[in-house]
């Protein structure tokens, strides 16, 4: 029964008991956390804000708590760039409420109204809706534009092999509007948006896009014969780039499993990138009829997103969790069940356990940044990601993570960069790059949280897996205690 279906008097009062579980776990959440964050409390009717002890509350949703919602609410505070240092999660079949304590990008508190304003309205009535965020905050982070043109590619990664995907899009005159480009163990994956160079609109033509992708499958096999190493495809429509970014390379990792083929550069790939190999532990808790996951690693941007998102993927719905980010740690613990198995509270399976844990540990370490960051701000022209990879490679960078967008006639880009085998760059080759594509225009950024996580989990969970437990389930436990939700575990 939902709220369009009750009586008036009935959703008021029902209304009023989530307002006040809402504003209970505000309360629980907040007694023992620092003022410097926003607090927000995400009802499936109501949106509320801690913003110097007030509440905004939102219009009622006329839904109850769907599989796929949390993963919504997350995605929305990430595009907003927000970054959330904890957060405490529980469903109960009819609804779900969840607390956020959020921080914008620099590590402030938000006083901004209208990015406040932003989240409630993002987050309030008929918003979640399952299409992706309600605007184009980032060119990669929406739906392709009808004017654009989406190429999903997939392949193994060597160096150069970005400034040639770009030299061929160029030379069949689709101008590079947004791009969103990932590697890890060894392969690549790569969302690009582009336009017609002459119309600036969508390609349409099927006997160019024919082309487009046959070209881009060539270089992205290289020189392997194998036609599954490389896949070139034109996307109807991509909801959320990021997102897709994690089902491509998810499913690339699939077909190489299944093939025999495993990854190429293993753990080396996140220790490189400073993370370390993070610390992943799913076990069955037969007797709340749950799943357990625990994860410790690094902490960084968008890590809940990521964990979310692939537990989100793989059809396991989250019922209870609690996050924590201490330091340069972050600390993730559910409680979850499979679509197939709500109703009947079964335990999962070794296999499916270990499956999940391989997909988490792969989720996480795929969005370490791996290498010097880069910042290119200039006036954007056809051909200009062609000519400046180019320059790269000449100079033996290679590419391992970049965010490609327009904004208006500017480009606004971010690579990070090793040399050709894998190691640091060296200061002459970057000055050289920069004086060659000026230095007024590309700019070299300092990674503050690379040497921070150098000190953090480098190994699977063993021992101390219990410790790590218990100590995120006794937070988690007592905050869903509170809200008399579970009963008392002791």
């Amino acid at each position: 029964m939902t709220l369009a279906t009750r009586s008036p008097e009935a959703r008021r009062a029902l209304a009023a008991r989530r307002a006040l579980a809402a504003r209970r776990a505000l309360a629980v959440a907040s007694s023992s956390e620092s003022v410097a964050e926003e607090v927000l409390a995400v009802a499936a009717s109501s949106v509320f804000a801690d913003s110097d002890e007030t509440f905004a509350d939102v219009e009622e949703v006329d839904s109850a708590n769907k599989y796929g919602t949390l993963l919504e609410v997350v995605q929305v505070l990430t595009d907003l760039k927000l970054t959330i240092n904890r957060a405490y999660i529980s469903s109960d079949g009819e609804w779900f409420m969840d607390v956020f304590h959020v921080v914008d990008q620099d590590g402030n508190k938000l006083y901004d109204g209208q990015v406040i304003d932003r989240i409630e309205q993002s987050l309030g009535a008929g918003s979640l809706s399952f299409r992706g965020p309600p605007e184009r905050l980032v060119a990669v982070e929406a739906e392709a534009e009808e004017a654009q043109t989406a190429i999903e590619l997939v392949g193994r990664d060597r160096p150069g092999l970005l400034s040639e995907v770009f030299a061929v899009l160029t030379d069949l005159r689709c101008n590079i509007v947004a791009s969103e480009v990932w590697t890890h163990d060894g392969r690549v994956a790569a969302l690009v948006y582009v336009t017609d160079a002459d119309t600036l609109g969508a390609i349409e033509d099927p006997a160019r896009l024919d082309t487009v992708k046959r070209l881009l499958r060539h270089v992205l096999r290289g020189s392997s014969r194998d036609k599954k190493a490389a896949r070139a495809a034109i996307s109807a429509g991509v909801e959320h780039a990021q997102r897709r970014l994690h089902q491509m390379m998810q499913a690339d990792r699939s077909v190489r499993r299944e093939g025999g083929v495993e990854g190429e550069r293993g753990e080396a790939s996140g220790a490189r990138a400073g993370g370390g190999m993070p610390a992943v532990a799913v076990e069955d808790c037969a007797e709340r009829g749950y799943t357990l996951v625990n994860v410790r690693c690094r902490d960084r941007p968008k890590l809940l997103f990521d964990t979310v998102c692939t537990l989100t993927d793989m059809q396991y719905v989250v019922f209870h969790g609690t996050v924590i980010a201490e330091g340069s740690e972050a600390y993730q613990e559910y409680y979850i069940r499979h679509l197939r198995h709500l109703d009947d509270s079964a335990g999962s399976s070794g296999e499916d356990r270990d499956r999940l844990c391989r997909c988490l540990e792969a989720a996480i370490q795929r969005r370490y940044t791996e290498g010097l960051r880069l910042e290119l701000c200039c006036e954007d022209r056809v051909g200009l990601l062609s000519d400046v990879t180019r320059i790269f490679r000449e100079h033996g960078l290679s590419v391992t993570h970049a965010e490609v967008e327009t904004r208006g006639a500017q480009a606004a880009n971010v690579f990070y960069v090793v040399d050709a085998s894998g190691e640091p760059v060296q200061g002459q080759a970057v000055d050289a790059v920069r004086a060659e594509i000026g230095e007024q225009f590309l700019f070299v950024r300092e990674q503050h949280d690379a040497a921070a996580g150098a000190g953090g989990p480098k190994s699977p969970v063993g021992g101390g897996r219990r410790s790590l437990g218990n100590m995120i389930r006794s937070r988690s436990e007592k905050f869903l205690y509170n809200l008399g939700l579970i009963r008392s575990c002791s």
